[in-house]
């Protein structure tokens, strides 16, 4: 089984984004995409890491969820399992996805495919009863974001998952 979003991805490290804000812009950088495939008007980026209450470290995942329900008080905007996260790509809806090697307390976990980044889930693969999450990366320093895949069994420990749904 293959599902996947035709969602267009963002650097976090493009030139608009303040140079103070780009290591740590992954959080509104993946929130500015999916508020722009939900057909929202959203702000930039780097009006985005202020709203939203980006740091240094990055973007906690309750900050976020509570300054996002500022923003967007209609929507449903959550915490949500996997199998939700895996509906809402059903639905149509892609959702925001955190890898958290450290506030999961998972620090020795050497497979996951990042140790702290906010990316914009946009699909999935099942084969031979294996899920792959399929996911735009939010680029890097001189590279565009690209369309990546990670396995959920070597990332499960240090994923959540925030469902954006608009009401």
């Amino acid at each position: 089984m293959h599902q996947q979003l035709a969602l267009y991805g963002t650097s976090q490290y493009d030139a608009s984004i303040a140079p103070s804000y780009r290591n740590s812009a992954c959080g509104p950088t993946t929130i500015y995409v999916i508020l722009n495939y939900l057909n929202s008007s959203a702000p930039s980026i780097n009006k985005l890491y202020r709203q939203l209450g980006g740091t240094k470290i990055g973007l906690f995942k309750w900050r976020l969820i509570h300054n996002l329900r500022e923003l967007q008080p209609t929507w449903d905007i959550r915490t949500c399992s996997l199998k939700e996260a895996l509906q809402e790509i059903d639905a149509g809806r892609p959702v925001a996805m955190r890898f958290d090697r450290y506030f999961s307390l998972q620090w020795q976990n050497k497979k996951s495919t990042f140790a702290y980044h906010w990316v914009p889930l946009i699909g999935y693969t099942i084969k031979n009863d294996t899920l792959s999450l399929i996911f735009h990366d939010n680029g890097g320093p001189q590279r565009d974001s690209q369309i990546r895949q990670a396995l959920y069994k070597d990332n499960d420990k240090v994923l959540s998952f925030v469902k954006i749904t608009p009401q």
